[in-house]
């Protein structure tokens, strides 16, 4: 799918700050909605790595949440839209394979400061960061099972390799929260540091890796990421089966659950009478 190429002035809900030398401190903000991603929002966290990439002035990429989360996933209303809809089922899949491509290859190392709830779209950006800064506020869930779909995005090609197997089929297939301290034991996160030194922690991460070598850095990121697109096939399987879901009766089920915040009850998973 061909998009336009977007510059920074394009983007109506991340908020960009340039901070020396050569930092860039992204911001995504709707918090009226926990940073949650509509149509816009998220089109907007696709393409917002190929400008970076471009950008000869960048050299590192801050991104966190304004308010009190980090961002709390896709905007329901934007799911319930693609139900049974063909066209816009490709359109989120082809934006959500180009998500995780886009910040893989993006050669300027991005660093997430996860300053509370990630779940979703929101998580992808969270966990696929080259360095992942939770505060120990943070509370990350993959929610696509609850929501009746498979864990599709970024899970399958990521997880297994960050916390391992047994650790990714647990909390992928239950959607279970995991927070910050528990996402650092196990791997899932590159630190977890107290809520209040969240952003001076990224800060001194960002400028350490600012002003050392460039080349260097950037090729190692290169190198490094192999690991995870070597998975691509695998990757692009989940998200196939992510969207037969969209298909599903399970799927509505679960987003009028999300919407009342109550347990889903799924049409497949009934009880059988007699």
């Amino acid at each position: 799918m061909n998009r336009p190429a977007l510059d920074y002035p394009d983007f109506r809900h991340i908020l960009f700050e340039r901070r020396e030398p050569g930092i860039l401190w992204m911001t995504l903000n709707r918090p009226e909605v926990l940073n949650a991603a509509d149509e816009r929002l998220h089109t907007e966290l696709v393409e917002v790595w190929n400008t970076v990439h471009r950008d000869p002035t960048v050299r590192v990429v801050v991104v966190t949440g304004a308010g009190r989360a980090f961002s709390a996933g896709g905007d329901l209303r934007m799911v319930e839209n693609a139900y049974r809809d063909f066209q816009e089922i490709a359109r989120i899949l082809d934006e959500a394979r180009d998500l995780v491509y886009n910040m893989l290859h993006c050669e300027k190392p991005i660093i997430s400061a996860i300053n509370g709830p990630a779940v979703g779209a929101g998580l992808v950006v969270a966990l696929l960061a080259d360095i992942s800064i939770a505060s120990e506020k943070a509370r990350l869930a993959d929610g696509h099972v609850r929501m009746g779909v498979a864990a599709g995005d970024h899970a399958a090609i990521l997880w297994p390799l960050l916390c391992g197997m047994a650790k990714a089929k647990y909390y992928l297939m239950t959607s279970d929260f995991i927070d910050g301290r528990e996402a650092e034991r196990i791997g899932l996160v590159s630190m977890c540091v107290p809520h209040q030194e969240l952003h001076r922690r990224a800060m001194e991460v960002a400028v350490d890796l600012a002003t050392g070598p460039q080349y260097a850095i950037r090729y190692t990121k290169r190198a490094l990421n192999q690991w995870i697109l070597q998975a691509g096939p695998i990757f692009d399987h989940s998200l196939a089966l992510e969207m037969l879901g969209f298909f599903s009766a399970d799927m509505m089920a679960g987003v009028e659950a999300l919407r009342r915040k109550e347990r889903p009850r799924y049409p497949s998973g009934a009880q059988e009478e007699g």
